[in-house]
């Protein structure tokens, strides 16, 4: 059974993290800043690409910013690309950043 949680390796920077059982299978490095979440990348070991863990990965992240009122950037190629290609899913948490 797979589980994800959120930890931070100190005040402001962490991971989302997915495990297996006790082995840990993928994470999303992320940094906390004026209240919203930057999500830098997502990675999945090689063995278990393709199952769609990295979307569990996201579900989590999306939990956890809308638990927490906060926004996400979306840095990170695979969260980004999601975004892009379902905007109406996260228009609340999406942090865009306006051109001038």
């Amino acid at each position: 059974m797979e589980t994800t949680k959120v930890v931070f390796t100190n005040h402001r920077s962490g991971e989302v993290q997915l495990f297996s059982g006790d082995n840990k299978i993928g994470k999303m490095d992320i940094a906390i800043t004026g209240g919203n979440v930057t999500v830098y990348h997502t990675e999945v070991e090689p063995e278990y690409e393709g199952h769609g863990f990295a979307k569990i990965l996201l579900n989590k992240l999306v939990s956890y910013a809308k638990e927490n009122g906060m926004k996400i950037i979306p840095l990170c190629p695979y969260v980004n690309l999601q975004f892009r290609h379902h905007p109406e899913v996260y228009a609340d948490i999406w942090f865009k950043v306006e051109a001038s």
